[in-house]
């Protein structure tokens, strides 16, 4: 008797048709659900490679400030040695011109002690002297503010002395630049013309 009791009833049991349609709508669900799985992954791939990038430009901001503040502390006293530069300058005239019967005397050593320390001082903070005589001329370091007789395109003479400062010109040197003869008679200068 209990399976009369259990006795399937026509009109509850889904027919055919019910059961495809089931299956159907199962599979639509299935392939929604891999569509939006698909579009989110394809979304976090896109998420993963912005933050990577972000994360890649952080690291050369990070790295480009760095820079700029050791640039910045490395040239933060280019004016006040570009200010002493006069002052070496005038110290270095002043012992070149001393006479022979003060070279011996004590004060006189003690400016010449003066200097040299002045001297390592600058060049302790990168301050470095542009060699110029018997160089080629170059007019990134030097400054030609004569032309005499000499080999053609070669420093004759430094007037003032040029410096960098670390790897960057802080003053030129000003100089005196050789022309050969056929040029200077072309142009019909004489030895101290200028430019």
């Amino acid at each position: 008797m209990e399976k009369d009791e259990q006795e399937i009833n026509p009109d509850e049991t889904p027919s055919a048709v019910e059961k495809d349609e089931d299956v159907m709508a199962g599979l639509e669900d299935v392939e929604s659900l891999k569509k939006a799985l698909a579009e989110e992954k394809a979304k976090a791939e896109d998420y993963l490679a912005n933050w990577q990038r972000a994360q890649a430009d952080f690291i050369n901001y990070k790295r480009r400030v760095e820079q700029e503040r050791n640039e910045a502390t490395k040239f933060a006293n280019a004016m006040l040695v570009l200010n002493l530069l006069p002052v070496l300058d005038d110290l270095e005239r002043a012992l070149e011109n001393v006479s022979t019967k003060l070279a011996g005397l004590t004060w006189v050593e003690g400016i010449r002690l003066i200097y040299r320390k002045l001297q390592a001082v600058l060049q302790g903070h990168g301050l470095i002297e542009i060699k110029a005589l018997g160089q080629p001329f170059d007019p990134n370091l030097h400054e030609a503010v004569l032309y005499g007789e000499g080999e053609e395109g070669l420093v004759i003479e430094e007037l003032q002395k040029g410096y960098m400062l670390h790897d960057r010109v802080l003053r030129p040197t000003m100089v005196k630049v050789g022309r050969s003869k056929e040029e200077k008679e072309e142009t019909g200068e004489t030895d101290e013309g200028g430019q």
